[in-house]
């Protein structure tokens, strides 16, 4: 019994990293034959998966007390294949499926966008299992990786959606690869996100878990194209919580620092 508790969340995250090297799969045109859906909106569909599957083992981890040191490595490393690899990834063959001929001409600018997001994510993670999981109980130090992938492919569904690559706007075309580079940044910045949690004010809880609920159910219908503005409202919320989250975190920068060294001498 012991040992059977574990199986839950290893579970969740055994498919969160699956689901995370299944977008690798259907962005690299592997299982192309296997769906109609437009293999790049599948590999987006899988890392929105991975963000609501990634809650859930943690979840699990409370609810039955299985958390271990395996379990938290094991999370990390399914959060950079999901979060960190396949949206660069998708993101990449996307271009060049698309849009050869500007990806070979912007091939240094991708390659850059493409690393530092890789990269950040990597030690973003690493930085979170080393310090950051203990230091602050109510808040990240930087984006989270979830956030980070969800954001890169949400916007590259729209860029489908809206059929960027067909009108070729090179201003529009540039601005998913700047999103890439600038969400690789703000996972290793110093800036802090105020966590999902339950909060004194009963108002605010009941919010919280109206929009929580309102995301899984919209994430799971994310490739259907016939419930109009899905991809709009996600985009959209995602957008709000960090812009309003950071602002909130840059406000009471020194009060969360303050928390966290109180905490620690304790």
């Amino acid at each position: 019994m012991k040992k059977t508790r574990f199986i839950l969340p290893n579970a969740f995250t055994s498919l969160n990293f699956l689901l995370g090297v299944f977008s690798i799969c259907w962005s690299a045109g592997m299982f192309t034959g296997s769906s109609t859906t437009n293999p790049f909106m599948m590999g987006a569909y899988f890392v929105l998966l991975c963000a609501l599957f990634d809650k859930l083992d943690g979840f699990a981890a409370r609810l039955v007390n299985a958390s271990s040191e395996f379990g938290a490595q094991f999370d990390s490393l399914a959060d950079l294949i999901a979060f960190g690899v396949a949206p660069a990834i998708c993101v990449a063959l996307c271009y060049k499926a698309n849009v050869p001929q500007w990806f070979d001409q912007n091939f240094i600018l991708v390659l850059i966008a493409f690393s530092i997001y890789v990269l950040c994510a990597a030690m973003r993670l690493a930085k979170y299992n080393a310090m950051d999981s203990d230091s602050y109980h109510h808040h990240f130090s930087g984006l989270p990786s979830t956030f980070a992938g969800m954001i890169n492919m949400l916007l590259l569904a729209l860029v489908l959606q809206y059929k960027w690559f067909e009108n070729q706007n090179d201003a529009l075309l540039f601005l998913p690869i700047a999103v890439l580079l600038v969400t690789g940044l703000m996972m290793v910045s110093p800036i802090f996100l105020p966590k999902l949690q339950m909060r004194k004010n009963k108002f605010v809880n009941g919010f919280q878990i109206f929009l929580i609920v309102v995301t899984y159910i919209s994430a799971f219908f994310f490739v259907t194209d016939k419930i109009p503005y899905l991809r709009e409202f996600l985009m959209t919320e995602a957008v709000l919580y960090v812009i309003i989250g950071f602002a909130s975190g840059l406000i009471h920068r020194s009060e969360i620092i303050a928390e966290a060294k109180a905490s620690a001498d304790k």
